[in-house]
This record gives structure tokens, sequence and C-alpha cells, in this order.
């Protein structure tokens, strides 16, 4: 998983709205309400779809340069970024099971204050691999 950057095309629609595509990748398209969601909602497509790309092991397209990318008249370009591995921690709620081994006094202890073990797992592994 990684951070990427691709070109999309916005087009402005009727009401301020606007479509948004990608050239390079198909079927990757989304629209807004207006230009901030557009960018919000274009993010989020793209991270969708490269995570997809990932979890399938397809080869992702390298992204097309600003003056390869035909426009019609009112369309712009602009580069759009991602973190597919921010995308699955936001996305990804499956609980995976694991057994472990602790002290008898250690869970003896934990158990007397009460401490929740996988909560308490999360937050250790969360820290040691220092993310949010």
């Amino acid at each position: 998983m990684a951070k990427y950057a691709y070109p999309a095309v916005f087009t402005p629609e009727e009401n301020g709205l606007f479509s948004v595509t990608f050239p390079d990748l198909e079927g990757c398209y989304t629209c807004g309400d207006n230009i901030e969601d557009a960018i919000r909602m274009a993010e989020d497509v793209l991270a969708f779809t490269l995570y997809d790309y990932e979890q399938e092991r397809k080869n992702l397209p390298a992204p097309s340069s600003f003056t390869d990318i035909p426009l019609k008249e009112g369309d712009f370009v602009n580069f759009v970024r991602c973190d597919t591995q921010e995308y699955h921690r936001r996305n990804s709620t499956r609980a995976v099971k694991k057994t472990l081994s602790v002290p008898e006094w250690l869970n003896d202890e934990a158990e007397k204050a009460g401490l929740n073990f996988s909560q308490v797992l999360q937050e250790a592994l969360k820290e040691k691999l220092g993310v949010a």
C-alpha cells in the first residue's frame, strides 16, 4: 500500500455540479455537488480503485502527464492524491481473531483491573507501529 497521485478531469455541469473522471483508470469516476465535494469524492474513489488494484495484484498504470489528456471546453485537469493504507485503515473494520499467551500473574492483574484485552492490544500495536 502506498501514496499515489493521478490526473483527474473535472467537468463543470449544470447548477455548480462537477463530474470527475480518471483517464488512466477504467471505471474510476465520480461527481460532486461543488468543486470541494468533487475533490473529496475524487480522493475517495481513487483510493478505493487503487486499493482494489493492490488487493487483486493488478499492475497500476503510470499516471498520464497533464499535456497528454484531451479536454473539452470547460474541462480542467487536477492531480488527485490518495493513501491506500489510510483508506484501508478508515474502511476496514473486520476483526481478526488472535490467540496469544501472557503470564498468569499478568492475566490476573489485568482481569482485576477490568481491562479489555483486545482494546489494550490494539492500543499497544498502534503505539508500537506509530499509527493512529
